[in-house]
């Protein structure tokens, strides 16, 4: 029987000292845990246990820990001289190149030096559990561990069961989890796993309207960290931050596991800057230009001064209309008009829909017409977008009055569903598909992405908060504008919206 991971006595042997192994072996012995870390090079195996000191030190420095726990955590951590040493350890953790050879390679040695009762873990991102433990005599005491980088500081971990995983090898890596202070988030074996899988709709979706001309990169990130949704950063920032070295090829590489689900689909764009060798941030040019690592910043153009004579706002959206109104009725006439009067610009708040089928549909003059963004409030970031027809000089009046208050306003080109719109749909819609695979409930979803991801929310409390049925609307627009199955809505969706209950909602 495997040992209590609460025991005072467990042994955790770590393979691979790089920047996940010693993150891993500071975060172990940091929570009373003895670890062995062995690396094939002797070097690199020390470097990596003085790497963790040194953390474990500035650590209680900081005031983070005290001095004896400081050194008592030094003392759990040792050097194994060779893979045999590992023979005491209650659990292995591997954290060696992605290449499936070579893991499997480390866990077929492995399993002739280890005890039965010892449990054998993989901290692989991107390769498949069951994969990995098709060699194994012992399938059943080996899962997916995956840690994020900087292990210390990313508190959360996926523990991930193979087909033939058995349950107490997940409870056992849970259990040590939130012994060591990270938050465990259970998955089943699929490409991405939980985080990489629910992150695809912000990158994809966020190339995907910039491929459009719909605006800018910066455009892009500015709406969504601005305009409501309140991301941390937007997805070009966040690509250069990552490195699109490492970014572009998560994305082609999850498409293609998913043997080409529309979702997911990658984008040349993003194939193209890697090409040409612009990263981001390590290599001062991505989608944004760096100097001594900090982003330069674009400087946007001063909103237009000379004010339009009225503004009609169409009554399609009830809630839109009274929100453009509560915003321009103390800088601006409201034409109050069923129809507009021939003086009057036209504005739309459409959801899902693009300003061309808005005024359209209204019979409204599409050069004197333009759609304004209300699905997240008006409080910050505006949004404003207009027709291929739309006269420039129109445009240029609507823009100063959303701006007369003081707001910002981003112009863009015509899309259905705006920006911040789509691209929280396709988040919302993606995390509701793995909720319908079941690959993780639905309160892991949304605490994987909330820990890896950085999100202001998870993807189906965000979900919840514009209100399923919009977001419904919302997908079914864009699919019948596009006619691309990326914007199919999950039954997920599509059952929770028409019984008016939350997303977070699991089946009885």
């Amino acid at each position: 029987m495997p040992k209590k991971p609460n025991s005072s006595d467990y042994v955790v042997g770590i393979i691979g000292a790089g920047a996940m192994g010693r993150g891993i072996a500071q975060i172990m012995v940091t929570g009373g845990i003895n670890v062995l870390l062995f690396d094939t090079n002797d070097e690199a195996a020390a470097a990596g246990r003085d790497f963790a000191d040194r953390m474990i030190f500035r650590a209680c420095e900081k005031g983070l820990m005290s001095e004896e726990e400081a050194k008592g955590a030094v003392e759990r951590l040792a050097v194994a001289g060779k893979l045999s040493d590992l023979a005491v350890a209650d659990l292995v953790i591997e954290a060696v190149i992605e290449d499936l050879d070579v893991k499997r390679q480390v866990f077929l040695s492995l399993e002739e030096c280890v005890t039965k009762e010892c449990v054998l873990a993989t901290n692989t991102s991107s390769l498949s559990v069951t994969a990995i433990a098709a060699v194994m005599k012992y399938p059943g005491r080996f899962a997916g561990f995956h840690f994020f980088n900087p292990v210390p500081l990313m508190k959360i971990v996926e523990v991930v069961n193979g087909l033939e995983t058995n349950e107490e090898t997940c409870e056992i890596l849970v259990r040590i989890s939130r012994r060591v202070g990270h938050e465990p988030v259970r998955a089943k074996d699929t490409p991405g796993f939980l985080v990489n899988h629910a992150g695809r709709g912000l990158n994809t979706e966020g190339v995907r309207i910039v491929s459009e001309g719909i605006t800018n990169f910066s455009g892009v990130d500015d709406l969504l960290r601005e305009g409501g949704p309140n991301f941390r950063m937007g997805p070009f920032e966040l690509m250069d931050t990552t490195g699109l070295d490492v970014s572009h090829p998560v994305m082609e590489s999850i498409y293609q596991q998913f043997y080409g689900e529309p979702r997911f689909r990658p984008n040349p764009l993003t194939l193209q800057r890697s090409v040409a060798g612009l990263h981001g941030r390590k290599t001062g040019r991505g989608f944004y230009t760096y100097k001594d690592n900090k982003k330069m910043q674009n400087l946007e153009e001063d909103a237009p001064e000379v004010m339009p004579e009225s503004i009609w706002i169409s009554k399609a959206e009830p809630e839109g209309h009274d929100l453009l109104i509560s915003a321009l009725r103390e800088v601006i006439e409201i034409d109050k008009g069923q129809k507009p009067s021939k003086r009057s610009l036209c504005l739309f708040t459409p959801t899902g829909s693009d300003v061309t089928s808005a005024a359209t549909t209204e019979g409204v003059e599409a050069e004197r017409s333009f759609g304004v963004d209300t699905l997240f409030g008006l409080d910050g970031r505006r949004t404003l977008m207009s027709t291929p027809v739309s006269d420039p000089d129109l445009r240029d009046l609507v823009h100063a009055a959303l701006a007369a208050d003081g707001h910002t306003v981003t112009v863009i080109h015509d899309s259905p569903g705006f920006v911040n719109q789509r691209v929280v749909a396709t988040i919302v819609n993606i995390a509701c598909d793995i909720a319908q695979q079941r690959i993780a409930s639905p309160s892991d979803i949304d605490k994987a992405v909330t820990l890896g991801l950085g999100y202001p929310m998870g993807p189906l409390s965000m979900g919840d908060n514009v209100g399923a049925k919009r977001v419904l609307k919302i997908l079914n627009a864009m699919y019948d504008f596009y006619g691309d199955p990326r914007y199919r809505a999950s039954p997920w969706l599509k059952r929770r919206a028409l019984l008016g209950v939350s997303l977070l909602t699991t089946e009885n």
